[in-house]
């Protein structure tokens, strides 16, 4: 079979503010910029073929779009939209993405760099939980200034014993 997929390129964030998510990710996890796709000062993309394109409500503007880099990892398309209805931020619960995680190498350290950056913790980081991540590594969540929920994960790959059982090995920075 020939392989199509090669991995996560970006994962797509709308927040409020970019300049401030681009503080808060750089200060919380290195983010550094790549690239603005729009502007904030170019005239907003906007009209039908926006509308259809992004799956957007009509009336939706594209006031600003960057691409945040970060070492070992997929990208954050950061996107800030105007004239449009904004919902609150997904719970674990709901349907669709609902949150995504950093890997870091020390849980503490990262934790406290994500508050001080602006995020909130939900908890103090624990041990990981279930048949194959417990006790391997540990985990936190928490809200982003915007209210977005992020994950902080630390495991130590070679302790996970899922192989002889699975299709895949799970990807690791």
């Amino acid at each position: 079979m020939t392989k199509t997929t090669r991995g996560i390129d970006h994962i797509g964030v709308t927040v409020p503010d970019i300049e401030k998510a681009t503080i808060f990710f750089k200060k919380a996890f290195g983010a550094k910029i790549a690239y603005d796709n729009e502007k904030a000062e170019d005239e907003p993309l906007a009209g039908s073929d926006v509308e259809k394109t992004l799956g957007v409500r009509k009336g939706t503007k594209v006031a600003h779009m960057r691409i945040l880099s970060f070492e070992n990892s997929a990208s954050i398309e950061l996107f800030k939209f105007v004239d449009t209805d904004q919902r609150q931020p997904s719970i674990a619960s709901d349907y669709g993405v609902q949150h995504f995680a950093f890997y870091v190498d020390d849980i503490e350290v990262a934790a406290n760099r994500f508050v001080e950056a602006g995020g909130e913790l939900l908890d103090d980081p624990g041990e990981l939980l279930g048949d194959v991540e417990d006790g391997t590594g540990h985990f936190v969540y928490g809200r982003a200034p915007w209210g977005m929920l992020i994950e902080l994960i630390s495991y130590t790959p070679n302790e996970l014993d899922y192989l002889e059982k699975s299709e895949a090995k799970r990807f690791t920075p």
